[in-house]
């Protein structure tokens, strides 16, 4: 099965972005296992403290990470995490343009936003 990352934009993304982001795997995928980073969590529940739209839209995101399986790993930084976990996945989805320059380097496909709201697939 196809094994799909999400890192710490690509969970805010329907809040930030307006993605419907289950559903634009689902069109871009099709049928994956999705996974995220421990550090990922834990960086959205450290965003979801504060205030505004951005708390708002990393406590959507830690919502939706309950919807993918957690993985764990050794260094603490999610950037990091997935870099170094990339090749164990099919793909990582990410908004965060210096994480998909780095995943692409490491020759990780990366999903991201193409469109206003349509995700697409760039390959190393």
């Amino acid at each position: 099965m196809t094994v799909v990352a999400m890192d710490t934009s690509a969970l805010m993304m329907p809040v930030e972005a307006g993605v419907r982001l289950f559903d634009e795997l689902d069109r871009v995928v099709g049928d994956y296992d999705c996974v995220v980073p421990r550090a990922v969590v834990e960086e959205l529940d450290s965003l979801s403290q504060g205030g505004g739209e951005e708390a708002t839209a990393a406590s959507v995101g830690a919502d939706l990470a309950t919807r993918c399986r957690t993985v764990d790993h050794e260094v603490s930084y999610a950037d990091d995490a997935l870099v170094e976990l990339g090749p164990r996945f099919d793909y990582v989805v990410t908004n965060d343009a210096p994480l998909r320059e780095r995943l692409l380097d490491a020759g990780v496909p990366v999903i991201h936003i193409r469109a206003q709201n349509k995700l697409a697939v760039s390959k190393p």
